[in-house]
């Protein structure tokens, strides 16, 4: 969160001073367009210095969650939460369930990730109808583990070194890679809340086994941390909508899933 921070602030001061030089904002004290350009120039060199920060390595304590399985440690990470005015069951049918198009901005969100560019079929390019676990399932990500209706965990390759080759599986997680992997997982837990409510949660983590992969992607994580963490709100707010509206008789029989 502190590289992100020091990445906007920079941003945002060029932004301001970049507005300066056409026009001074004298009541924030910028009163020539040459302040303009200071204040520009500043914040560009916060902004770079912001990409440049030293990341830190975390890891577990114990386990907790499945996901703690396949990633005990991680670089980077994001938490969220929402409570559920509906069961643990059909929360887990919610979340599985939930389209792009049910999720608040996120075709927008990536649609700039993926610079307006068509793709095939992805995360970044979901259909409209089929659920967005499927379509990340069957397009770069690995179903990890499906323990309704407790915990789902999926997975993915987020950078690799140039013309690595390989199926991309659950072992790829346990096992050591060569140099130069990023791997992220994402989970989402669901727990009895309060009034036969559920709490649901989802953790990103990301674990880079490379200074050079750690560096690359701080840079990327700090710019598209905003977007990301903003998704995965309104992934669950889909979920929660989803949920409360669903039939007590919707739920179907789980599969088993190792």
């Amino acid at each position: 969160m502190l590289g992100t921070s020091v990445v906007y602030a920079g941003l945002i001061a060029m932004s301001i001073g970049s507005v300066a030089v056409l026009k001074p904002i004298r009541a924030l004290g910028i009163d020539t367009r040459w302040h303009g350009v200071a204040v520009a120039l500043g914040g560009l060199v916060i902004a770079v210095a912001g990409l440049s920060l030293p990341v830190r390595e975390s890891r577990i304590s114990g386990v907790a969650t499945r996901m703690d399985e396949f990633m005990p440690a991680w670089q980077f990470r994001e938490f969220h939460s929402i409570e559920i005015d509906a069961p643990p069951a059909r929360a887990f049918e919610a979340m599985k369930a939930v389209t792009a198009d049910e999720i608040f901005l996120f075709r927008a969100l990536t649609w700039i990730r993926r610079g307006g560019r068509e793709l095939p079929e992805s995360i970044l390019n979901a259909g409209k109808d089929e659920s967005l676990i499927d379509v990340a399932t069957r397009s770069g990500f690995v179903r990890l583990v499906e323990e309704t209706p407790r915990e789902l965990v999926i997975g993915t390759v987020v950078k690799a070194p140039r013309g690595a080759r390989g199926k991309l599986t659950a072992d790829t997680f346990r096992k050591g890679l060569p140099p130069g992997f990023a791997l992220a997982t994402m989970n989402f837990v669901i727990t009895p809340g309060r009034d036969g409510g559920s709490l649901v949660a989802t953790e990103t983590r990301v674990f880079a086994n490379s200074p050079s992969a750690r560096r690359g992607f701080a840079r990327y994580w700090r710019v598209i941390y905003p977007g990301s963490a903003l998704i995965r709100r309104m992934w669950l707010l889909a979920i929660r909508t989803r949920a409360q509206a669903l039939p007590n008789n919707s739920i179907r029989k789980p599969d088993h899933v190792p």
